[in-house]
């Protein structure tokens, strides 16, 4: 009886496909967007953050989404040679790049979109606000089964420092850029698990964390002043597999939990642990997320980035389509904006 139903001509629609990899969702802006003004991604996010935050809130916070979901709006590219650009939000707001964004992203724009290129590995180059990214797809059967991307280049940017947090105590940690800022540190150390019952201690912690680092530490990227701020805690500790390297767990923006190993994350994880020695250029490691789930990283070359040593990673990892859908902005609704509850 309500297949035949249409909502009012009022009513702002937005359609989208969902997919995520290695469990971290991806909600992703296909239709009812006006384009996004902007000579650069940079100027794009800029009018992003100014004029569509009621929609990053409406589709990333309930009731249409939660306090974990992230989301992309897609847009032209802003390099002569770039397929496309695109924007990543989540429940704080607009990130600067985002791992798993790209490999579902990917997925989702070889499988279904318009930019269907020639297989066997077809080739996307993405503008993000972190800069260009080089995703790979690798087909069987016509089909998108995995994806590689070349990330930006990554570095430590502070090692061996030492915070005092409120209701921890002093904590050792590594902040290193993978596309975005995190502080890692050890889960043995904190003597904190890294499982699913782990969840709202590693929230808290999580946060409690990036308060403090924020508040010691300036983070200042070399060449973007909006990429210099840090975007997350991530926990690092044994893998549950013995055959992988280790296990990643981020907490990220207000609270978020990543349900995938992080692919920023893991990039800067190769930085570190190249420049510990720990890690060979072309020695591919795999992660485990708080899931299971894994990503796997190689350091492929070394670069100067400013007054940084860096390496250019390359992610490897898996996503799935799960949902297309049309959401409906009644403007009646006092609730139309969503809301959130950490």
């Amino acid at each position: 009886m309500l297949k035949n139903w249409k909502p009012p001509k009022d009513w702002k629609a937005i359609q989208t496909i969902d997919a995520h990899a290695a469990g971290e969702p991806l909600r992703i802006i296909t239709q009812g967007i006006e384009k996004i003004p902007g000579d650069t991604i940079l100027e794009k996010r800029r009018y992003a953050q100014k004029n569509l935050d009621y929609l990053r809130r409406g589709l990333i916070w309930e009731p249409r989404g939660h306090a974990d979901m992230y989301g992309a709006i897609l847009t032209e590219p802003v390099t002569p040679d770039g397929d496309l650009g695109v924007l990543f939000l989540h429940n704080e707001g607009f990130s600067t790049m985002c791992g798993h964004g790209i490999i579902a992203l990917t997925t989702v724009v070889l499988d279904k979109g318009k930019n269907v290129k020639d297989p066997p590995d077809p080739v996307l180059r993405i503008d993000t606000p972190a800069g260009r990214i080089i995703a790979t797809a690798h087909r069987e059967k016509g089909r998108v089964k995995s994806v590689s991307f070349l990330n930006v280049p990554s570095f430590v940017y502070k090692k061996g420092q030492v915070v005092q947090v409120e209701g921890i105590g002093p904590i050792r940690y590594d902040v290193a850029f993978g596309g975005a800022f995190y502080a890692f540190c050890s889960a043995e150390e904190l003597e904190v698990g890294l499982q699913p019952k782990d969840f709202h201690r590693l929230i808290d912690y999580g946060k409690r964390i990036k308060s403090a680092v924020m508040k010691s530490l300036p983070i200042e990227h070399p060449f973007e002043k909006e990429l210099g701020f840090l975007y997350g805690t991530i926990f690092i500790g044994k893998p549950a597999v013995p055959e992988h390297h280790s296990r990643n767990v981020c907490i990220f923006a207000e609270g978020e939990v990543d349900r995938s190993p992080t692919g920023t994350g893991v990039s800067a994880r190769a930085a570190i642990h190249y420049e510990r020695g720990e890690l060979a250029l072309e020695k591919q490691i795999v992660v485990e997320s708080i899931l299971g789930t894994c990503f796997s990283v190689r350091a492929t070359k070394t670069l100067k980035f400013g007054p940084y040593e860096a390496v250019i990673p390359e992610v490897t990892g898996d996503a799935f389509i799960v949902g297309q859908n049309t959401f409906l902005f009644d403007p009646e609704d006092p609730l139309r904006n969503g809301f959130i509850l950490r």
